[in-house]
């Protein structure tokens, strides 16, 4: 598949980092998920993360939303300790999104309604809801479509639907979990062309979890490797394929990226 990103970000002005995380550990009972991991994530960059199941790649999400607590660390958003803090109140006042990689909208409601619903509950301004669902039925291209119940769309609608109803809230940060997983290769490549044009119209900062490597180093600025607890590796898309941890960890020597 061709490079969709035309150019990567790979220093940024003010370098100003909007998630960084500090030595967080985790375990599930004696299971060791992230040991003492350390990272961060620059305003308006599109972070990858790769490695094999089981790594830890949707706990870190989970860490970032507060669906969870590390065992030990620090997690800041926007510079600010964020650990001890629920997670409504880091998605209202850090503006944080999340798209699940299964489900995220309710089934027998139509793909307008399921705006409407969730606009109800993020949007302060009543007034407000109807400009902000038609902008997205437009921008996604959805209005030929609208009055169809959710569970009756196409795999790609659906992800178009759930990435729309995470814009409602006008995130500053975008977090995508396994957004290329079963979808076919045309809807994939729409798929990167909004995360793009996200970063560069709107300014989001975007962090990707996915198993498909190639898609995701094809419209990332950086990506991180995770294995064994660990980070493994951190770089632009065609450093880190060079990379001789980031081969021995996950990619092997036979893998290519363009």
């Amino acid at each position: 598949m061709a490079i969709i990103k035309k150019f990567r970000i790979k220093s940024f002005k003010k370098k100003n980092t909007i998630i960084e995380f500090e030595n967080v550990s985790l375990a599930y009972g004696n299971r060791l998920i992230l040991d003492n991991i350390n990272f961060k994530i620059n305003e308006g960059q599109i972070f990858g993360m790769l490695g094999p199941n089981g790594v830890g790649k949707s706990t870190i999400f989970n860490l970032i939303t507060g669906l969870i607590s590390p065992k030990q660390g620090t997690i800041k958003i926007n510079g600010e300790d964020v650990t001890g803090y629920p997670v409504y109140f880091r998605t209202k006042k850090f503006k944080v999104g999340y798209v699940p990689q299964y489900g995220g909208y309710f089934n027998d409601l139509t793909l307008q309604d399921n705006l409407k619903a969730i606009g109800e509950i993020v949007i302060n301004d009543k007034n407000l809801i109807r400009d902000r669902v038609n902008y997205l039925l437009s921008r996604f291209e959805l209005e030929n479509i609208k009055n169809i119940k959710a569970k009756f769309l196409s795999g790609g609608q659906k992800k178009k639907l759930v990435i729309a109803l995470s814009l409602l809230s006008e995130p500053r940060v975008l977090l995508l979990d396994e957004c290329f997983a079963a979808l076919d290769v045309l809807t994939i490549k729409m798929l990167q062309e909004i995360i793009v044009k996200l970063q560069q119209e709107n300014q989001i900062t975007i962090c990707i979890c996915d198993h498909q490597a190639r898609d995701l180093l094809a419209c990332v600025d950086v990506a991180m490797i995770l294995s064994n607890c660990k980070i493994v590796a951190q770089d632009t898309p065609s450093n880190l394929v060079k990379d001789i941890d980031a081969q021995n960890a996950y990619f092997g020597d036979s893998f290519k990226f363009n």
